[in-house]
């Protein structure tokens, strides 16, 4: 697959969004979805990643962080938030940020893209209702959580 423009991919995750159950509707005011194309390395920092991990060439694919905190990912063995997020999440104004290279990269296959995007939006949208990292391994390690044809998403 051939790298598409930012905005392209910003439509690509407006429609995951789009797809969610209406139920999902009242509990998405107060979040942000954000599309960049990766992060730099201070916020790769801030994620908990080494100068190691960041100078073999570690991809984020997506983030969750309320706004006015630092980000910051959740340690993998750890089944709790960070302290960091230790505040009343449902009042709190949350912002999801979706990479596009990182995505482009890890999955260089149409239709594995377009799934894992829409995992990764999920996956971040799990964290704004209050899920852990621990949490969404299942998940996570489903090859295709949702059994549907992902090219309704790429229109």
């Amino acid at each position: 697959m051939k790298p598409i423009s930012l905005k392209r991919f910003g439509r690509i995750v407006a429609r995951v969004m789009d797809t969610l159950p209406p139920e999902f509707a009242p509990f998405l005011e107060n979040l942000v979805v954000d599309v960049e194309e990766e992060p730099d390395p201070d916020m790769l920092r801030r994620s908990g990643y080494s100068e190691e991990d960041i100078a073999a060439g570690v991809d984020l694919l997506g983030l969750f962080a309320p706004l006015g905190s630092e980000p910051m990912l959740p340690p993998e063995d750890e089944e709790e938030l960070p302290v960091e997020f230790s505040h009343d999440f449902q009042d709190q104004p949350h912002r999801l940020i979706i990479y596009k290279r990182s995505h482009e990269r890890e999955f260089p296959k149409r239709r594995q893209f377009l799934i894992e995007v829409r995992k990764t939006v999920v996956h971040e949208l799990a964290h704004h209702f209050g899920f852990n990292e621990k949490d969404l391994e299942r998940f996570d390690d489903h090859p295709d959580p949702f059994g549907e044809d992902p090219d309704h998403l790429a229109k």
